[in-house]
Parts: structure tokens; C-alpha cells; sequence
């Protein structure tokens, strides 16, 4: 697995899109996946440490999880088809191990607020990601 760092969220202007760029900063390489607006801001919030006057859902589901002594643990994005990038949010409670199915966007919302890794399978990467000195990154 191959950890990764939000390293921005940036709005594609000409096609009206939101995306979230993660690095792998071990082989320079980009990983841009496209979410939604709320997602975004949802990412963009975390990243620097607003908080919003009210719960968000990303902050909600946190906050449940807590309650519930779930400790997520961390996120892999596991797959791309189609140009959809698929994600697994890990949490243990006790001595179990749960994996649940998300969208990456939500994955990573939850990772940043959890504050644990973010991570893809090298198949990934291979598959959609994008070398550091790409200037359709920037």
C-alpha cells in the first residue's frame, strides 16, 4: 500500500468540478479524484481546521463513532474502474476489525478528521496516477 497526502482540493473551472489531489510523495506522483461540492468543502474544512458552527456529516459520523468506541483507523482506495475511484474506511472496536465500502471523498472527509492514514493499493496509482511534474495538476 502506498500512503497518500491531501495536498489540495482545487475547482476545475472549465468543466465545473471539484477535486481532490493526493500525493505520493515516495514516487511523486498525483492522485486527482473528482467529488462532489459538498464533499470538497467537507475535505477543504478538515484540511484547515474549520469547524463549523454545527455538526457536518462527516463530523456527525465521527462523533458517533466515538461514542460507540470505534476507532477508525484508516482509508484504501482499492480500486478504479470507469474513472470511479472506489474506497475501504477501516475501523476496529475492541479486538474487531471492521471494513466498510465508501466513497472515496467520504473516506477521506472521515480520514482527515480521524487524522489517520489515507492510503492506495499500487494498482491505483498505477492506473490514474499522475507524475508531479504534469502541469494539469497545478
Amino acid at each position: 500500500m502506498v500512503e497518500l497526502i491531501v495536498d489540495k482540493v482545487a475547482y476545475d473551472t472549465q468543466h465545473q468540478r471539484a477535486i481532490v489531489v493526493l500525493r505520493d510523495s515516495a514516487s511523486s506522483r498525483y492522485l486527482p479524484i473528482i467529488v462532489g461540492p459538498t464533499e470538497a468543502s467537507a475535505i477543504a474544512m478538515a484540511i484547515e481546521g474549520i469547524e463549523a458552527p454545527r455538526p457536518q456529516t462527516h463530523d456527525l459520523l465521527k462523533q458517533i463513532l466515538d461514542r460507540l468506541d470505534v476507532a477508525v483507523t484508516g482509508v484504501l482506495i482499492d480500486d478504479v474502474r470507469d474513472d470511479t475511484f472506489f474506497a475501504q474506511i477501516s475501523m476496529t472496536r475492541g479486538e474487531s476489525l471492521y471494513e466498510v465500502d465508501s466513497r472515496p471523498s467520504d473516506a477521506i472527509a472521515l480520514a482527515l478528521r480521524a487524522r489517520v492514514p489515507i492510503r492506495a493499493l499500487p494498482r491505483v496509482l498505477d492506473l490514474a496516477g499522475i507524475p508531479v511534474e504534469d502541469e494539469h495538476v497545478h
